[in-house]
């Protein structure tokens, strides 16, 4: 039988894996691969460069998590753009978003919405309860992710065969398994719902390998005790709510359909995108950087020419190396 190869689509399975050792471990006829699973990694430069081009304007306030502050734009960074004087905060949740929205009146707050089905439902009920208490100066820049889609891109794509994929725990609580089991149905491919312990992870690749040895294309949770079949209902009707799925912008895959949550009608006064009319021209990926190859697991991260040579955690020249969920700072920090 040829080489198996399994793609785990989750940043805390990537670092968990890395950190553990586990493809030391494992025979030669299997091979671990990072997928699209770090929200960070998978937005896209133009995304970055928008919330740049944002926290120039007066009177706006930008509020992100600490990961997206040292990503690179085409020309510099939100934390470049904060040395240079703009107003651009590091926030824990939305809701200090909101807070800060409160306290200041008189100005534009703009938070970075990044993230996967596990994020967007808490930044969706805080654009709820903006509306109830009528606060007016709070805005999203919906740059949010759906993983499904993702998978859907991965498996047709001609520059890597996947057989197997190791599924998000996180995001699986609120989407269960409904989405995996028409993907893997559809496209053959066998799916696993896997927790974050180191046995979590071998437990999941050991049941990958043995449906795909009986050709059993099935999406099973390993993670039970925390995912269910149905996920959670409540968040999914939140997003709902809220959100419109549409087109999505992916670094290094491109186009994916039905892949992004955008603020729907009702909501629209929250839009940041609609707010401030952002329009950013095409723009160019930094040289040599192949974040793009890596998070669609045609490449490791070490093939890259760049990889600890001029990129590296205090100097990153893609997103891959700035998350605490990408491959590259996995690989850097734990070696191969």
């Amino acid at each position: 039988m040829n080489k198996i190869k399994l793609m785990e689509v989750c940043g805390t399975h990537t670092m968990a894996i890395a950190k553990s050792g586990i493809k030391a471990i494992l025979p030669e006829s299997v091979e671990l691969v990072s997928g699209p699973g770090c929200p960070v990694c998978v937005t896209s430069q133009s995304d970055i460069d928008k919330a740049i081009a944002v926290s120039g304007i007066k009177d706006v306030i930008i509020a992100t998590f600490g990961d997206m502050m040292r990503v690179p734009g085409e020309k510099e960074s939100l934390a470049q753009a904060k040395s240079r004087g703009k107003d651009i905060r590091m926030v824990y949740s939305c809701m200090d978003a909101l807070s800060i929205a409160k306290d200041n009146p008189k100005k534009r707050i703009v938070f970075i919405g990044v993230g996967f089905e596990t994020t967007s439902p808490t930044v969706a009920a805080t654009i709820m309860e903006a509306k109830r208490q009528k606060i007016n100066n709070f805005f999203v820049l919906s740059c949010f992710k759906l993983i499904p889609p993702a998978l859907y891109a991965v498996s047709n794509s001609d520059k890597v065969k996947i057989d197997g994929f190791i599924c998000p725990g996180h995001v699986s609580v609120i989407i269960g398994t409904g989405p995996y089991e028409k993907f893997a149905a559809c496209c053959k491919k066998p799916c696993v719902i896997a927790g974050f312990e180191d046995t979590d992870i071998l437990v999941s690749i050991k049941r990958l390998v043995e449906m795909i040895k009986a050709r059993s294309y099935k999406a099973e949770i390993e993670y039970k005790r925390a995912v269910t079949k149905n996920g959670n209902t409540k968040a999914r009707k939140i997003l709902a709510s809220v959100f419109d799925v549409a087109p999505g912008q992916w670094r290094g895959i491109g186009i994916i359909e039905k892949s992004a949550l955008k603020i729907n009608k009702r909501y629209a006064s929250f839009d940041a995108e609609k707010e401030f009319d952002i329009k950013i021209s095409a723009t160019l990926p930094k040289k040599g950087c192949m974040c793009g190859e890596v998070i669609q697991g045609i490449i490791y991260p070490n093939e890259c020419k760049l990889f600890k040579r001029t990129c590296t955690p205090r100097n990153p020249k893609g997103p891959c190396m700035v998350s605490s969920e990408g491959a590259c700072a996995a690989y850097y920090r734990y070696g191969k």
